[in-house]
């Protein structure tokens, strides 16, 4: 019976949004087969987090639990992952395209010795093959690739795919990986994580992203961007060109160099909309363009867009969503 096992992230003990939209679709695929969506949790800790993912589809979960994986590692979490594979013998190995899920899943097939697709938005099986759909040439067009070994890894873009809950689905049977490390598994360890003060929404999971470029003018002004992101409930993204000044940390930058994002409203201001730029948002689902150049390529892939000054529309848009909620 061919299962999918899935990797479901998760931090600090809390099960991340984009391991969940991995399990979902994973739990589809699985269906399909006629297999079993078995969740893999990883860490320290984790065994109790695996009751909540029955609603989200798992038929099964299995709990690496051990102090050394408090924290991630590639080669701690590589090994747990290839001895899963090992136990459950999968046709499809899914986990999120997040920072993790895109070092993990490299590691995993190169241990494994398995075909990836990364960063996918969607699948199909072909001969009983995965099939994956994945965004190529900075998102201009999009390859269909069939992955030939079994089993075959890929990763799932954050917000491309659901995150299904069934409330009243049971709590799945666990069983618990203990796994032995040897030496090459430990060549580096994680001593410690430090989030930034003040940390904000994740933006590779957010529903609702407020980016800012260099029409804002001075870095002063960004002040402008974190105000209606907070009246939105949004996370706060930039360009390249304002991080490469320093104007905002490389953590905010959304772009081909920075992070990939697909929330469902993506409100692009003083951005004039380079390739580089587009490759890590045009999948949003509604963009907002506002940019005083009518002829801004921004404007090409927008939704809605507003001709005028971001300084000028910003704290007018922001106290009238304020006046709403």
């Amino acid at each position: 019976m061919p299962d999918t096992l899935i990797f479901v992230e998760q931090r600090a003990g809390q099960v991340k949004k984009a391991g969940l939209e991995a399990l979902g679709e994973g739990k589809r695929l699985a269906g399909q087969m006629n297999g079993r969506a078995v969740a893999l949790l990883v860490g320290s800790q984790v065994e109790t987090l695996a009751a909540g993912l029955g609603a989200y589809g798992a038929d099964a979960a299995i709990a690496a639990d051990a102090p050394q994986l408090e924290l991630y590692s590639s080669g701690t979490y590589a090994r747990v992952v290839e001895e899963a594979a090992k136990k459950v013998k999968p046709a499809a190995i899914l986990m999120g395209a997040t920072a993790m899920g895109k070092d993990l899943s490299a590691q995993a097939a190169a241990r494994l010795g398995a075909g990836l697709a990364t960063d996918c938005v969607g699948f199909s099986l072909d001969g009983g093959k995965l099939t994956a759909k994945r965004p190529v040439y900075a998102g201009k067009a999009f390859a269909t690739v069939k992955i030939l070994t079994e089993p075959a890894i890929a990763t799932t873009r954050p917000n491309a795919f659901p995150a299904r809950k069934k409330a009243d689905a049971p709590a799945p049977p666990v069983e618990k990986l203990a796994v032995s490390f040897a030496a090459e598994d430990l060549k580096a360890k994680t001593r410690e994580v430090t989030l930034a003060s003040g940390a904000k929404k994740e933006l590779t999971e957010a529903e609702i992203v407020v980016s800012g470029g260099r029409g804002l003018k001075n870095p002063e002004n960004f002040k402008l961007i974190e105000d209606l992101a907070a009246a939105l409930g949004a996370a706060h993204g930039a360009s390249r060109a304002v991080v490469d000044a320093g104007w905002r940390q490389h953590a905010e930058q959304v772009g081909q160099t920075g992070k990939t994002v697909s929330p469902n409203l993506y409100v692009a201001c003083g951005i004039s909309g380079a390739i580089q730029h587009l490759a890590g948002m045009s999948s949003s689902k509604v963009i907002v363009a506002i940019n005083t150049d009518k002829d801004a390529p921004i404007f090409k892939i927008a939704t809605y867009g507003i001709v005028g000054d971001a300084l000028q529309i910003l704290p007018a848009l922001a106290a009238e969503i304020r006046k709403t909620s």
